[in-house]
């Protein structure tokens, strides 16, 4: 994992065949201080990632969290969630693939796979923000962030919510 930049491009789901919008990868290795004294990561990193992921997705949509404050809107998490299905261990290398995903003109979900070198995914997540104004009042998305993420809310599978 030599490459830290992280990397987007459309994916084919397969239960729909569908696009699933933009996705940005990011390459994460386990430190000693995120694990436990088994060397497990302690559960609580798994969001610090997930914030790298949307991190790294913002910014290959054009934009950098910095640019949306400095713009005045902020997007707080307001429902966040995370499954295991197997312990990353110290010194992992990982990848965190992050998908956005339009809710409203003023929400957004972000889901998150941890895969593992060999593409097992040890752990699913998903983030749900509003945006805000300096007022703490909801406000639109910027367009070209609605606009980046109305592919994704196009492919979801009929009568999901989320």
């Amino acid at each position: 994992m030599t490459d830290s930049a992280p990397q987007t491009r459309p994916r084919t789901e397969p239960e729909t065949g569908q696009m699933a919008g933009p996705a940005s990868r990011s390459p994460v290795r386990v430190r000693y201080a995120e694990t436990d004294q088994m060397g497990v990561v302690y559960y609580a990193n798994y969001f610090v990632w997930f914030e790298i992921g949307r991190t790294d997705l913002l910014r290959t949509l054009g934009s950098t969290y910095r640019q949306l404050e400095a713009e005045g809107l902020s997007l707080p998490v307001i429902e966040a969630s995370c499954q295991y299905a197997a312990p990353c261990l110290y010194d992992e290398e990982l990848v965190v693939v992050t998908r956005g995903r339009l809710l409203s003109p003023i929400r957004v979900s972000f889901s998150y796979a941890v895969e593992r070198a060999d593409g097992t995914v040890a752990a699913r997540g998903r983030t749900e923000h509003a945006a805000l104004g300096p007022d703490g009042r909801p406000r639109r998305l910027p367009a070209f962030l609605r606009d980046a993420l109305t592919v994704a809310a196009r492919s979801a599978p009929p009568g999901s919510s989320r």
